[in-house]
């Protein structure tokens, strides 16, 4: 059987057995989330030995090169000695420089990093909190023109980090993961095509960055958004001013009530679509869209995930 070794500590385990689960089921409280590779709140750095990797296209060569793994997609075929992720030593600090709500139940948060960035619109970075609570979010903020990056944090339900988050003021301390993602972005090439915009809750957060990245860039085509959410969208009134400034329709849908045959109606088969939000609603985005006869390629989509996560756990 395999030995794996971390945090000074060696174990057997079964040939196979997903180092994810091998890590957390040994008390090491390794944080995850989506189990897809896509979170990536389980990175590992590989010291010894290698996994077998079941999506190695999931990180940037370079972070391959270094050493780190997704511990979710990689299975234990030899012996392995593995260090885990420290938000300490491996992530950024970054200070908090406003907390304010945007309604009752969307928090805005600003964090100043202690080095500037480079990222793109639509990415999303692993917050931590001092107690090891980590959590992903999107970025809302554009690279060049926000100093700070901006988070919307949907707290109508309980859960770890949101709990944390409402109690943080400025001045207080946060550490920033990789950041990563990439699916929601603006292309340069896309200018003088249609834009669809799709969201559900804080799903708005990174389609309101790509929103204002196009506009900078000139694009020319009409832009639509559809908001899917309880009342007004909690970013109603910047929407609205660029409403007013350029070719941009934006309407709210009412999280209560059913779908409308014609509301994900396509305005050509030129178009291109960016969706986000919960699961669910992506899902139904995407088939709607498939049907009205929008090509798959067309369509650039990223889930939200609805637990927090903390060592290993749900946390709600």
């Amino acid at each position: 059987m395999p030995e794996l070794a971390c945090a000074g500590r060696r174990w057997t385990v079964a040939t196979g057995s997903n180092l994810l689960d091998a890590l957390n089921a040994a008390g090491l409280r390794v944080p995850y989330s989506c189990r897809a590779g896509s979170c990536q709140a389980c990175m590992v750095r590989c010291r010894g030995g290698e996994p077998l990797d079941e999506r190695p296209e999931a990180l940037p060569a370079t972070q391959r090169e270094q050493g780190w793994r997704l511990a979710c997609q990689c299975r234990i075929d030899g012996d392995l000695q593995v260090e885990l992720f420290d938000p300490v030593r491996d992530g950024l600090a970054a200070q908090v420089q406003a907390v304010d709500w945007l309604r009752r139940d969307v928090l805005r948060l600003r964090l100043l990093p202690e080095r500037p960035l480079r990222y793109r619109a639509g990415q999303h970075a692993l917050l931590w909190t001092p107690d090891g609570i980590a959590r992903p979010y999107s970025l809302a903020s554009l690279p060049d023109d926000d100093r700070w990056l901006e988070f919307h944090l949907d707290c109508h339900r309980p859960g770890a980090f949101s709990e944390a988050a409402r109690r943080l003021r400025p001045g207080d301390g946060l550490r920033l993961g990789q950041l990563h993602g990439g699916a929601l972005h603006y292309d340069p090439d896309w200018a003088e095509r249609p834009l669809l915009l799709l969201a559900s809750g804080t799903g708005l957060a990174p389609l309101w960055a790509v929103l204002r990245e196009a506009l900078r860039q000139g694009h020319a085509g009409p832009i639509r958004l559809l908001h899917r959410t309880h009342g007004t969208s909690y970013l109603a009134e910047p929407l609205l001013q660029l409403a007013q400034q350029h070719d941009l329709d934006v309407q709210w849908l009412d999280a209560d009530q059913p779908w409308n045959d014609q509301t994900l109606r396509i305005a050509s088969r030129q178009e291109i679509a960016l969706v986000c939000g919960h699961a669910d609603f992506v899902a139904a985005c995407c088939r709607r869209l498939f049907l009205a006869g929008l090509p798959r390629g067309q369509v650039f989509s990223d889930t939200f995930i609805e637990r927090n996560v903390s060592g290993g756990l749900s946390g709600g």
